[in-house]
């Protein structure tokens, strides 16, 4: 399948690495619209996905842009604004909101292994949720994070309403969405929105992916569901959801490896078993 890429795809992926605890990296690749989604940049991600996720060597994805900016969030150019009857309906979001942004927030936040994001530029509207729904992003000092939908009368959506307030609590977020305005990287890592600030965002990223893909990957996706879900369980339920993870993980490989390598004193070698 990667050999049948090329540069122009609007979408691009490798595998990087040898062995059982690989890599993948995805490259958003409209860089002449500050990658941008299209719908059919929305498949082409997809597509990248379904590959990377039927190898069972690749353990931890990280996400990047091409060019100078990460994601502008929707390719308004997609939207049909021609003047003339209907104008309102044809220029609506819902669908593309539904068909593609939703679907992509959704196999996001589901994929089987880590995911990291290399913020290298701008991340605007549904980009800035595309890095909220990483599990942990790096970004460059000169990357910039904006909730632009105020000022085309819309809302933040692909989840940002959601993961926001979580990230940078809801007196932050209510400012960055009612004002749209730019947030800095070094602003972004204090308020929590993102993880680090690095010069080289994706070096930093896949050197990070890289020692995680050596980790439990069963136990780490296991992490992230139950830290996403919890705040929509009482007390109660969250400590039953966490029995029942920790013992769904006791019959792992993983689990095994660990408690021995601990007790032997010896580094661990983990299968994401």
């Amino acid at each position: 399948m990667q050999a049948q890429q090329t540069s122009q795809a609007p979408v691009l992926y490798e595998i990087q690495g040898e062995g059982s605890a690989r890599v993948g990296l995805v490259t958003l690749n409209r860089p002449q619209a500050l990658n941008s989604f299209t719908p059919e940049m929305h498949r082409a991600l997809w597509a990248a996905l379904d590959a990377l996720e039927a190898d069972e060597s690749v353990r931890a994805t990280v996400f990047t842009g091409a060019g100078r900016g990460f994601c502008a969030g929707a390719d308004l150019a997609a939207f049909d604004f021609t003047p003339g009857p209907d104008l309102m309906k044809r220029a609506n979001p819902e669908v593309t909101i539904e068909q593609n942004f939703n679907r992509t927030a959704r196999r996001l936040v589901n994929l089987r292994f880590p995911t990291f994001c290399a913020v290298n530029g701008v991340a605007a509207g549904a980009g800035m949720s595309f890095v909220m729904l990483c599990d942990m992003a790096i970004a460059a000092p000169g990357a910039s994070f904006i909730q632009a939908f105020s000022k085309i009368g819309l809302i933040p959506d692909t989840a940002s309403t959601w993961l926001l307030p979580r990230r940078v609590g809801m007196a932050r977020a209510l400012g960055l969405a009612i004002t749209g305005d730019k947030l800095m990287a070094a602003d972004a890592k204090a308020m929590g929105l993102i993880w680090d600030v690095a010069e080289d965002p994706l070096a930093a990223a896949l050197l990070l992916a890289t020692k995680q893909a050596n980790m439990p990957t069963r136990a780490l996706v296991e992490a992230r569901k139950l830290l996403l879900e919890g705040e929509m369980r009482s007390f109660d339920a969250q400590l039953d959801a966490e029995r029942d993870a920790q013992a769904a993980l006791g019959y792992t490989h993983d689990y095994i490896e660990g408690v021995q390598a601990f007790l032997e004193k010896r580094p661990a070698v983990f299968k994401g078993q």
